[in-house]
């Protein structure tokens, strides 16, 4: 969607107060981490950015890469035929839609009712 030129526009001038906007903020996030620590200046700094501690980053990496190791390999259909796409179930896969379906299923009874030439 999106596509009509009021909201090109309208998308436009967005990233234009934004370009117009990001020295103040960045200026006024820098203001805040100089003044120290405080519970004052954080609740500031989250209206502007996410805090994440380096412990909870860590943490978060770890268990990521655990996942990563666990889940290995995608699973892949090995046993679907690369010409026709039909599992070893005669299914189609499901990201083909019915007109796709319809043409191969046509396409191998063609061949599959072609007589053979005579010698």
């Amino acid at each position: 969607m999106a596509k009509s030129l009021r909201s090109k526009w309208k998308r436009k001038m967005r990233a234009e107060k934004r370009k117009k906007k990001a020295p103040k903020e960045l200026a006024r996030l820098k203001n805040i981490l100089a003044q120290g620590n405080s519970d004052v200046s954080m609740s500031d700094v989250k209206e502007i950015a996410t805090i994440v501690t380096p412990e909870k980053l860590k943490e978060k990496m770890e268990v990521d890469m655990k996942m990563q190791d666990d889940i290995g390999k995608m699973d892949i259909d090995s046993k679907r035929n690369k010409k026709s796409l039909l599992n070893e179930h005669g299914q189609y896969p499901g990201w083909m839609n019915p007109r796709q379906r319809k043409k191969l299923k046509a396409q191998r009874k063609k061949k599959k009712n072609k007589p053979k030439a005579l010698k």
